[in-house]
């Protein structure tokens, strides 16, 4: 009998001991099942994309009678950035010259096939300027290819190889794309080929980056290295809703954030490349700057949003239907307007011709305007000015800007004060007034010479802030100036 109960007890025990490591056993194959999907996941998408990714592979020569006499000058053979981005690329964000002697440089990327008829998306900076482009296959085959187009204000590029029934990418919708979704980048990093990397995206919308004149990036943590660029960035579906283009790095390799540029962009680029050879631009002819809390205050609005009209192209789109300098732009096609890279985006994005509504916010009223958008033009050079130096106590030295001067500057109808140099730190700079900058008026007085600029500026009062209007490259923006409250 003492048998059978210490038997049952023990049993019992056991099974006491037991027990509570069940469900936990059962809940860690549970996380199993979801890792084993989120793994067949990515197999899945990997099998998907890998016949649509093509490795890209450029020769640019420089040097030598036939290519002229001055060139990018090359990066080392072993820099962690000649695979990823050129010399080219180099060479756009850092100058330098060389003597002349002939040289060959060879580049290496990545691209995805768009069309079952041979027609490739990449970026500028891996084809751009190149004397010969080569494309390797998934399946192993090298064709020569032809440049269709670049845009180097996107890093946008389109090649063409013949050859039919290729398998093409299915495009998706970047706009769709949330913060922390899933996404593999495919390409050939370190030229090995069919790799892809694994990650969330990190952010959307990011610009300000210094890669390109528009900029609506998608940032992610998954890994894009040297040889990725030009690749798809792809989400769970397979579907490509990014162009693998940058990465942010201080030593030349992977730091965990790369950027890529919207599918949807892409898009827009690709066919207007495609059919055209080239991007036409929308162009609203005004100069917009980011409204601070300061500047909204003076305009008597209650500073919440919108972007401020700096100047107005006379004889422009926004001219034409009576836009103004000082106009604060709240919407545009129905949508808010919060950004500058927004409004800048979308106006370059939209075909010459089509009518955009705007609101914007004047005298303490909304205003509807209707502008038929015209069709944007090359920028040109802003010419270098002269330094003659007028003491100031704002930060800066100024003068009277004569005829001579504007020409220089072109600006030869204009009149005011021509900003020579400013002192770092002072108020001025804070302001974001820079050297060759002209200032047109005080506080909404028109002013012409030194004198003048110094009588508008006893009158106002500092404290509280005093509003100039700046003009430079060809368009004028607002200044807020403020001197710093004493203790």
């Amino acid at each position: 009998m003492r048998t059978a109960r210490t038997t049952v007890f023990l049993v019992l025990f056991i099974w006491g001991v037991i027990s509570p490591q069940l469900p936990s056993v059962r809940a860690d194959d549970t996380k199993f099942n979801a890792a084993n999907e989120l793994s067949r996941a990515f197999g899945e998408v990997a099998d998907r994309i890998k016949p649509s990714v093509v490795s890209i592979h450029s020769v640019k020569r420089f040097g030598g009678p036939e290519r002229g006499t001055r060139g990018p000058t090359p990066l080392p053979p072993d820099s962690p950035w000649r695979e990823f981005f050129g010399d080219e690329f180099f060479e756009r964000f850092f100058g330098g010259n060389f003597p002349n002697a002939p040289y060959v440089q060879q580049g290496v990327g990545s691209g995805v096939v768009v069309s079952n008829d041979g027609y490739i998306l990449t970026n500028h900076h891996v084809v751009g300027g190149a004397d010969e482009v080569r494309v390797t296959l998934s399946d192993g085959r090298n064709l020569d290819a032809k440049v269709v187009g670049t845009d180097s204000k996107t890093d946008l590029a389109v090649v063409k190889v013949d050859a039919s029934n290729l398998s093409s990418a299915s495009l998706g919708n970047s706009d769709q794309l949330r913060v922390g979704e899933w996404v593999v980048a495919s390409g050939n990093p370190f030229n090995l080929a069919h790799t892809i990397t694994a990650g969330i995206v990190s952010a959307t919308g990011r610009a300000n980056v210094g890669i390109a004149d528009y900029e609506d990036f998608i940032q992610t943590d998954a890994a894009v290295n040297p040889g990725n660029s030009g690749g798809p960035l792809v989400n769970l579906n397979g579907e490509v809703v990014g162009i693998n283009t940058a990465i942010f790095t201080r030593t030349g390799g992977y730091a965990g954030i790369g950027f890529a540029i919207p599918i949807n962009m892409a898009k827009t680029v690709m066919r207007a490349l495609i059919d055209k050879g080239e991007v036409v631009r929308g162009w609203l002819g005004v100069s917009i700057q980011p409204l601070t809390e300061e500047l909204a205050q003076s305009f008597a609005y209650d500073w919440s949003q919108g972007i401020l009209v700096g100047d107005v192209t006379p004889g422009g789109p926004a001219d034409k239907v009576g836009m103004k300098a000082g106009d604060i732009i709240l919407e545009m096609g129905g949508q808010p307007v919060s950004t500058i890279h927004q409004l800048r985006n979308v106006v370059a994005a939209t075909a010459p011709g089509t009518t955009l509504r705007f609101t914007v916010f004047r005298d303490g009223k909304r205003n509807e305007l209707d502008v038929k958008v015209g069709e944007q033009e090359k920028e040109q050079p802003t010419p270098e000015g002269r330094r003659d130096r007028v003491t100031s106590d704002l930060g800066m030295t100024i003068e009277t800007l004569t005829p001579e001067m504007a020409r220089q500057l072109g600006e030869e109808e204009l009149r005011g004060v021509v900003v020579t140099s400013v002192e770092p730190w002072g108020v001025a700079d804070k302001a974001g007034i820079r050297a060759r900058d002209i200032i047109v008026s005080v506080q909404g007085q028109r002013i012409s010479s030194v004198p003048e600029f110094r009588d508008a500026m006893e009158r106002a009062d500092l404290k509280r802030g005093v509003r100039l209007v700046v003009r430079s490259g060809g368009a004028q923006r607002f200044v807020f100036l403020r001197t710093p409250a004493t203790p």
